[in-house]
């Protein structure tokens, strides 16, 4: 029994102290080790990643909204430039157009004297003095009437119409009064004598018909 126990004693010293056990201690205590190092390190870290991640998202937004704002502002600059631009074509355009179409108001202006001069002529000369018996006065006659029809026309190939109002209710854009007399039969408001007619160029009032204007008794 004695020897018994001394060989049990002997084997369990033996496998104590086995080089294999020792080597193997060591290393699980480095594996370990390593474990719980890179564990506490993954979280050192994630934890200092977190806050540099949503200081990153939050300064991204920021230029993000900015951006947005600077888009907006310069959209709007650009259709408010662009209106204006086109404001500014349909002006100059307008300009362009009137200046082609008003352009010879001056100069209608001088001829319309040479109308009125014709215009008298022909009314100075007695009816009953044109006649064959008088060749000289109506060929004369005759020839400062064509003459008046003939300007007449080239006056409305260019716009430029007649204005003899008689009759008809008194507009001040067109018309002018040169006085105002009560005519029994006559409506108050309609003009009643043309001492000088007037024109319009292109629907635009050159010279206003002088008029003598109806009033109420």
């Amino acid at each position: 029994m004695a020897t018994w126990c001394v060989r049990a004693i002997r084997q369990s010293s033996s496998i104590l102290a086995s080089p294999s056990l020792v080597r193997v201690t060591p290393r699980l205590l480095c594996t370990a080790a390593q474990q719980k190092s890179s564990g506490t390190g993954t979280e050192e870290e994630n934890g200092t990643q977190k806050p540099e991640a949503s200081a990153a998202d939050k300064a991204f937004m920021e230029e993000k909204t900015q951006l947005e704002e600077q888009l907006k502002d310069v959209t709007d600059k650009y259709k408010r430039a662009l209106a204006d631009t086109e404001n500014l074509r349909q002006r100059s355009q307008k300009m362009i157009d009137d200046a082609k179409l008003y352009g010879i108001q001056g100069f209608c202006k001088d001829l319309l004297e040479v109308a009125d001069i014709l215009e008298k002529a022909t009314e100075s000369v007695p009816k009953t003095e044109i006649s064959s018996a008088n060749p000289h006065l109506k060929n004369l006659y005759d020839g400062l009437v064509m003459t008046e029809v003939q300007i007449q026309k080239v006056f409305q190939k260019h716009g430029l119409v007649k204005l003899n109002p008689d009759g008809q209710k008194f507009d001040p854009y067109e018309h002018e009064a040169v006085f105002h007399a009560p005519i029994e039969g006559k409506e108050p408001g309609t003009i009643a004598v043309v001492t000088k007619v007037g024109y319009k160029l292109h629907g635009r009032t050159l010279r206003p018909a002088l008029v003598g204007v109806v009033k109420a008794p």
